[in-house]
């Protein structure tokens, strides 16, 4: 039965996570290598209880009670009671590649460990442990207390006794599963991370201001926000990282990552993170 689970990385994703587990009555150990992310984390957790509170959504007697069942570390061994791991850090291989393996040492034999990863191979993390079948990707989408989907991934050797069991804890968090096979970019960022490249081959190329393009494809196209609002917000680091996933894994030029995008990340300009992307932000 899972009752704790350990989410590594206390960043965007890793602290929704942790909400999201912790608000649906599960026990949360949440992992980062840096004390003042973690700090950072708890805060923003607690300020978007808050949030909810006043939409009506959470009971705000029970936010002291949800704080209460995350608790924090700074030593990933301190995982090894868990019963269900989410891996939540930055979308970089080698640190994630890393990390499963000492993962695979550190949990015990029966533990499933779910990557957050929105675009590298599940199987290649699965290859580097000794538990493979149990190894599955759980894409929640940012933010995750708010958005309704799990992007839910099977490796080449995922069992189907894993999948059920994420399936069936995906319901617990009240969430909804599209399933997809673990080609790069799985299914929403294959589709997604294109259309914001083109926004951004669209501003390179003089067609339209950044204004124009987000007012075009909000008004013309009923989206909520304007692609280059959205890479602002979820990092043009980021973004040029999952470009760069597709751009290597089907050798297809038509998701080369325009040149504007590896100029800005090149020097610096991530977005909201930054105070400053395709628009400038102030807190």
């Amino acid at each position: 039965m899972i009752k704790t689970i350990g989410v590594v990385g206390a960043g965007v994703m890793g602290n929704g996570i942790a909400h999201v587990f912790a608000w649906h009555g599960y026990d949360v150990i949440l992992y980062d290598v840096d004390d003042s992310q973690i700090a950072s984390a708890m805060v923003t957790i607690r300020e978007n209880l808050g949030r909810q509170a006043k939409k009506g959504i959470v009971d705000s007697s029970r936010i002291n009670e949800i704080m209460g069942r995350i608790r924090t570390t700074l030593y990933l061994s301190d995982l090894a009671p868990v019963d269900f791991v989410v891996e939540a850090v930055t979308e970089n291989k080698s640190l994630k590649v890393e990390l499963f393996r000492k993962l695979d040492e550190i949990v015990r034999e029966d533990v499933i460990l779910a990557s957050n990863t929105s675009s590298i191979p599940i199987t290649t993390l699965a290859a580097v442990t000794k538990r493979p079948g149990q190894v599955i990707g759980m894409h929640f989408m940012n933010p995750p207390p708010v958005m309704t989907l799990v992007e839910v991934i099977r490796g080449q050797a995922t069992s189907d006794e894993t999948f059920a069991t994420v399936a069936s804890l995906t319901t617990t968090l009240e969430k909804e599963i599209a399933l997809a096979q673990d080609y790069p970019g799985f299914i929403v960022n294959r589709i997604l991370i294109p259309m914001i490249n083109e926004a951004v081959f669209a501003l390179f190329e003089g067609v339209a201001t950044a204004e124009d393009i987000d007012k075009g494809m909000k008004l013309g196209t009923n989206q909520p926000v304007g692609p280059l609002a959205l890479a602002d917000l979820i990092g043009l680091d980021t973004v040029l990282a999952i470009a760069n996933v597709l751009y290597e894994g089907f050798k297809d030029q038509k998701y080369r990552p325009c040149p504007l995008l590896v100029k800005m990340v090149a020097g610096g300009t991530l977005g909201r993170k930054t105070g400053s992307g395709f628009y400038t932000y102030q807190d």
